[in-house]
């Protein structure tokens, strides 16, 4: 495992001049932007002086902004991208076996290596990432998936998924609706005791050794139906005692919402409230299908939403409302999802989703989500959501995370609004250069830290590898999914006091 000390420190001073820039809080326009070792020191005018032996680097011609901060995304999953075409989030989670099925450290390093890659080419300095081992997380899994973002040159907030039922148990009745003949190997599924899981995250968090300005840890609980309350409780705990982050899906889908309703007798978010896991730390996942009361409770504890338009469109789980989380205190995130569900990592595109889902909802413009709130969302609400305190935005004591747009990209040609087109045009295609803590990650849009064609080969073999190793388990997927398939919409027609699906009833 690297440790914080093994990375070199950046110093001295940098000048960067000539560009415009673009912050969280507005539309700068034209500013130098000076930088002493790792971050931001000020912003002044063009041709404010700076310190003698000061680095120049020209910005002609660039729009400068915040790194984008993805709240929410899932590094196992870069490796099976869009895996499958028609799937509910029900199916993919029924998927899981066979598509995130790992052989060793080396791949949960080049899956995390692949989508850091794709994050910084596309504008994203920061992510909040929910990795995946089944049946438990492990410390070379972990380890290795935090040295291939510090091997990228990204900021990172790593949570292991943690569970203690299979979907099949967490749904109810799915279980007994699959045929006898299936069960034997969906019994083979079941994870480990929840006291096991938590000694080996409570392992993960006492040993880790890497830089936290760059590298954390947080507990993720995966779904409230996929953790007993005892191990939910645990999991708060824990966070409580290391100080980190907590994060959940929470009504990411219709058929959760109604499953928490029958198994706690009150909503996902109620529930969560019960069991005291709400808080600043907290951070909620899609949040789709929530009431207007479930969305008070989470202003009320301070918690985050990390808002995924495309995976829920994609997944067919409806549209969150991010309008209502805004005017209610929520803090608002915004994330990419995983390659399986939102098929990409790119936040430009996830802005723009979130700024065209808010529209489809009604008629009234007022009542829609803003290019401003949407960019402000996916830096500053994300960079909170992570629990980075100095990252999101381009000011003094700020680090320095910034990318450079090509102003003679066809997407800002010309520039107009900048905040709205960044929001609703930009589609990484613009990203000349990455600067991260100071240093450059990506520069003329080459990425400098990783060789993009040996990534490519070492997937393409990787992939052959789990596919032939994942034969029984991919057959086990086919036998299920059509009863998957079946069951989960029927139970999602249950009538429900919200509708979060566009153009159709509940």
């Amino acid at each position: 495992m690297r440790a914080a000390t093994d990375r070199p420190q950046v110093s001295g001073h940098k000048i960067i001049r000539n560009g415009l820039v673009a912050d969280a809080t507005g539309f700068l326009g034209a500013a130098d932007v000076l930088i002493a070792g790792d971050a931001v020191a000020a912003i002044g005018a063009p041709g404010m002086p700076a310190p003698d032996g000061a680095e120049t680097i020209d910005a002609a011609r660039m729009l400068l902004h915040p790194g984008l901060v993805n709240a929410h995304t899932h590094g196992h999953g870069n490796l099976s991208k869009s895996a499958g075409d028609r799937w509910t989030l029900e199916l993919l989670l029924a998927a899981a076996p066979y598509i995130t099925n790992h052989r060793g450290a080396e791949h949960k390093r080049l899956t995390a290596t692949i989508g850091a890659a794709e994050m910084v080419l596309k504008g994203c300095t920061a992510c909040y990432d929910l990795f995946v081992e089944i049946p438990g997380p492990t410390q070379d899994g972990i380890a290795a998936v935090a040295e291939a973002y510090d091997a990228v040159g990204m900021r990172a907030v790593i949570a292991p998924m943690l569970a203690d039922m299979t979907v099949y148990e967490a749904v109810p009745g799915l279980y007994d609706a699959m045929p006898a003949a299936l069960r034997p190997a969906l019994d083979a599924l079941r994870l480990p005791d929840w006291a096991e899981t938590m000694a080996r995250m409570r392992g993960l968090l006492a040993n880790w050794s890497f830089d936290a300005e760059r590298l954390r840890l947080a507990v993720a609980p995966t779904i409230p139906l996929h953790c007993r309350d005892a191990m939910m409780e645990s999991c708060r705990d824990l966070a409580a005692e290391f100080d980190v982050g907590l994060h959940m899906h929470v009504a990411e889908s219709k058929v959760q919402a109604i499953a928490g309703r029958q198994r706690f007798g009150r909503s996902l978010v109620a529930h969560l409230e019960t069991l005291g896991l709400l808080g600043p730390r907290f951070t909620a996942a899609h949040a789709v299908w929530l009431d207007e009361d479930d969305i008070r409770r989470l202003g009320r504890h301070g918690a985050s939403a990390a808002h995924n338009p495309a995976s829920n469109m994609r997944l067919g789980n409806g549209v969150a409302d991010a309008t209502a989380m805004l005017a209610h205190g929520v803090n608002l995130a915004i994330g990419t999802d995983a390659g399986t569900c939102g098929d990409n990592l790119n936040m430009y595109g996830a802005m723009h989703f979130a700024a065209a889902a808010s529209r489809v909802q009604g008629p009234d413009p007022a009542a829609w989500i803003s290019s401003p709130q949407v960019f402000a969302a996916a830096t500053t609400g994300s960079a909170k959501a992570l629990g980075f305190e100095r990252i999101g935005r381009i000011a003094p004591g700020y680090k320095a995370d910034i990318v450079f747009l090509d102003l003679d990209a066809p997407t800002l040609i010309p520039l107009h609004q900048p905040l709205t087109q960044l929001v609703l045009a930009e589609d990484g295609t613009s990203v000349d250069s990455v600067m991260i803590g100071g240093r450059f990650v990506v520069r003329g849009g080459r990425l400098l830290t990783v060789d993009l064609p040996k990534l490519a080969r070492e997937a393409a073999d990787a992939r052959a590898e789990l596919d032939e190793a994942g034969r029984e388990k991919r057959a086990l997927f086919d036998a299920v999914a059509p009863v998957v398939a079946d069951f989960c919409p029927a139970l999602a027609r249950t009538p429900w006091h919200v509708n979060r699906y566009c153009g159709c009833a509940q």
